[in-house]
């Protein structure tokens, strides 16, 4: 019934580690950012609308907390969709 694993087949499925996400607002020394810059905030977001994870997107924490805000601001002043139709 149990299945007998050979230790050479896991050897062959091993994964790469994934490479280390760099922050751009870190690399680019950018001071603030901006709820009005539209293009660069559509980055951050999905298809759907959704603001993409620190996980994903390679963002530090600071700016996170950051692009969420501008995100935020930029739809309450309908720069960006609350919603993709």
């Amino acid at each position: 019934m149990n299945k007998v694993v050979d230790g050479d087949d896991k050897m062959k499925k091993a994964k790469r580690a994934p490479k280390k996400k760099v922050c751009q607002f870190c690399v680019d020394k950018a001071a603030d950012i901006d709820y009005k810059d539209v293009s660069k905030l559509r980055r951050y977001i999905t298809e759907k609308g959704k603001i993409i994870p620190r996980r994903t997107s390679g963002v530090c924490a600071m700016h996170q907390r950051a692009l969420t805000t501008a995100i935020k601001r930029a739809r309450y002043m309908a720069l960006l969709p609350f919603k993709a139709e």
